[in-house]
């Protein structure tokens, strides 16, 4: 059962849109104030950070960006995550081959006695 804000919300969807007038309009564009605007990134595990990027590479970000039809900054953090998921991915890796490695040459290291302790039960057996 909707009420008549929600009523109001959903008839004017269209218009607040990409493509409607007031999505567009700066007039009906404003910050939001500094609690709601604390309590969405808290909400979303979002931080803001600062980062110094060549102006020509920020232009290339931005048309790629709306290429897509998706904001630029949203797009940087998309990239960011999956730069760090793949980067974690090969460091995990890197470090299992090492385990894999040190393991293997244990083994090779107690092989001696592994096989000295077979032979002797061999004997006793």
């Amino acid at each position: 059962m909707s009420n008549h804000i929600e009523d109001r919300i959903l008839a004017d969807a269209d218009r607040w849109g990409p493509k409607g007038p007031m999505g567009n309009d700066e007039a009906h564009a404003r910050c939001a104030p500094a609690d709601v605007a604390a309590a969405v990134d808290e909400s979303m595990g979002l931080q803001m950070v600062s980062i110094r990027l060549e102006k020509r590479l920020i232009g290339h970000l931005k048309e790629i960006a709306q290429h897509h039809g998706i904001g630029y900054q949203p797009m940087i953090r998309d990239l960011l995550n999956r730069f760090a998921q793949a980067e974690i991915k090969t460091i995990l890796q890197q470090r299992l081959q090492e385990l894999e490695k040190t393991q293997r040459e244990q083994e090779a290291a107690v092989s001696p006695v592994a096989s000295f302790l077979e032979g002797k039960h061999a004997a006793v057996g």
